[in-house]
């Protein structure tokens, strides 16, 4: 069963997080000094709150997670079916995760991003790609 990411850059990270978890009743399911995740049923969504010093605030990205590699196999096809820009990225750990993703863009350029996260990590990793101008955000971070 897929579930929806929606990952959200803020400036004030305790803020944002007790804003959500009022909204959500729920406490983050991982908290970090620059990061927030709820792994949530209802709505079955990975709701990501991540910590920007510069930079535009609200939605970083949008995207999918997956439960196994073949349902990422299907919609990686579907994001190259899209004829939209595509990107690999492989294997990475990113955002206190070890996963496999790819990403893409809308046509107005908000990045999307397909994933199967299988080890959950307490390091935040490296910055991801370097993504390109035209594909996204451009920003060079990896979620």
């Amino acid at each position: 069963m897929k579930r929806l990411h929606v990952s959200f850059n803020v400036q004030d990270l305790d803020k944002s997080v007790a804003f959500y978890s009022t909204l959500f009743q729920a406490s983050p399911t991982v908290l970090k000094d620059d990061y927030a995740k709820w792994m949530l049923d209802d709505p079955r969504v990975n709701f990501v709150l991540e910590a920007v010093d510069e930079g535009p605030v609200g939605l970083g990205h949008a995207g999918i997670q997956v439960e196994s590699e073949q349902e990422l196999q299907d919609v990686f096809e579907q994001m190259q079916a899209a004829e939209a820009p595509y990107l690999e990225e492989g294997v990475t750990t990113c955002c206190y995760a070890k996963s496999e993703k790819s990403w893409t863009a809308d046509p107005d350029g908000l990045m999307w991003e397909a994933f199967y996260t299988f080890h959950q990590s307490d390091e935040r990793g490296p910055s991801g790609p370097d993504i390109p101008q035209n594909l996204g955000c451009g920003t060079g971070t990896c979620c």
